[in-house]
C-alpha cells in the first residue's frame, strides 16, 4: 500500500496563522493530479507540533477526502514523546479513515532502544491500522537501531520504517535483517536512489510538494531498475533538493512553494522563513528548474 512515493504535505496557513483549508485541499488535489503513490499529513514537514489536536483531525481528514479522489492511501503522521496521546491520535486517525500511520520516535525523552521497542510495541497492540516506524536521529535525539527495527519487524501490523538517518550503511543492514516484505522507505530525497538500489521500496518525499510527478516518477523508475533513468530526473532536481534543507525543514520548502504561487509563506513559531540570502538561492535554483515561470505561466 505504501510502496511508492509519498508526499509528507506542508501545512498551510494564512497571514493570521490559522489553518489555510482552501489551500491544503489544493496542494492534496494537485498531489493526487500528478500521480502521487500516497499522501502523508501531520509529519514534521506538515509542521505537526505547533498544531492543535482539532488542526491535525481537520489536516488528516480533508487530506482522506481529497486521496479519495484518486484513490490512493492516507499515511498519517501520529508520533510524539508521550505514548498514551500518540495511541489517542493514532485511534482517532483511524475512525476518520486513514490507511496507516507514520510514528515518529519519541523526542527529548531518548528512551533506550527497549524504550523505543516498548513504545511502538504498544502503539501496534492499541490500533490495527498498518504502522510506518519513523528514524530521524538528527530531530529526535535517538537512533531506532537495525536489531530494535528487527525485533519491531516481527509485530504484524508494524510493516515498514521511513529511514532518514541519512547512513546508508545501517540502511543496509535493516534490508538485511528484515522480511522481503517489510518496507524500508527513504526519508531523505536525496538518497532515494542509492536506498532502493539495495532494494527499499520507495520514499517520503520533502521535494514531491513542488515536483510530486518527478519525484513519483524516479521512484516507479528505481522499482523497475531503471536507474540510469531515475538518475537522469535526479540530476536535474538534485539542487532543488538541497536548497529545501538550506534550513530547517519546511522553512525552506514553504518558501519555495510560496515563490511557486502555491500557498502563503507563513510558518508558526518556533518555525520562520529563511534567511533573505537563503531566500535568494531557493529562488536561482527554482528559476534553474523552469518552476518559477511554469506557474506565472499557468497564472
Amino acid at each position: 500500500m505504501f510502496i511508492g512515493c509519498g508526499t509528507a504535505l506542508v501545512t498551510p496557513f494564512r497571514q493570521n496563522l490559522a489553518l489555510d483549508e482552501d489551500a491544503l485541499r489544493r496542494l492534496a488535489r494537485r498531489q493526487v493530479e500528478a500521480g502521487i503513490n500516497f499522501l502523508v499529513p501531520c509529519g514534521t514537514t506538515g509542521e505537526s507540533p505547533t498544531l492543535s489536536r482539532e488542526e491535525q483531525r481537520r489536516v488528516v481528514e480533508i487530506a482522506i477526502e481529497e486521496a479519495r479522489r484518486g484513490k490512493i492511501p492516507v499515511l498519517a503522521g501520529a508520533g510524539g514523546n508521550n505514548t498514551v496521546q500518540v495511541i489517542e491520535m493514532a485511534r482517532e486517525f483511524a475512525s476518520l479513515g486513514a490507511d496507516g500511520i507514520l510514528s515518529v520516535s519519541p523526542y527529548y525523552n531518548k528512551p533506550t532502544q527497549e524504550g523505543l521497542y516498548e513504545h511502538y510495541k504498544a502503539i501496534a497492540a492499541a490500533v490495527s491500522l498498518p504502522i510506518i516506524l519513523y528514524n530521524i536521529p538528527g530531530r529526535t535525539g535517538v537512533n531506532i537501531e537495525p536489531a530494535t527495527v528487527k525485533r519491531l519487524a516481527e509485530i504484524e501490523n508494524i510493516v515498514g520504517v521511513k529511514e532518514a538517518s541519512g547512513s546508508i550503511s545501517q540502511m543496509a543492514v535493516i534490508l538485511d535483517s528484515v522480511p522481503d516484505d517489510f518496507l524500508v522507505l527513504s526519508g531523505d530525497d536525496a538518497i532515494t536512489i542509492p536506498l532502493m538500489s539495495l532494494g527499499g521500496r520507495g520514499l517520503i518525499s520533502v521535494v514531491s510538494n513542488e515536483i510530486p510527478a518527478e519525484m513519483t516518477r524516479i521512484v516507479k523508475l528505481c522499482l523497475a531498475n531503471d536507474f540510469a533513468g531515475a538518475r537522469e530526473i535526479h540530476r536535474r532536481y538534485f539542487r532543488l533538493m538541497e536548497a529545501n534543507f538550506v534550513e530547517t525543514n519546511p522553512g525552506p520548502a514553504k518558501a519555495a512553494m510560496a515563490m511557486m504561487g502555491l500557498l502563503e509563506p507563513v510558518w508558526r513559531l518556533p518555525v520562520v522563513g529563511p534567511s533573505p540570502a537563503n531566500l535568494a538561492k531557493i529562488r536561482s535554483v527554482l528559476e534553474s528548474v523552469g518552476l518559477l515561470q511554469q506557474v506565472h505561466a499557468a497564472h
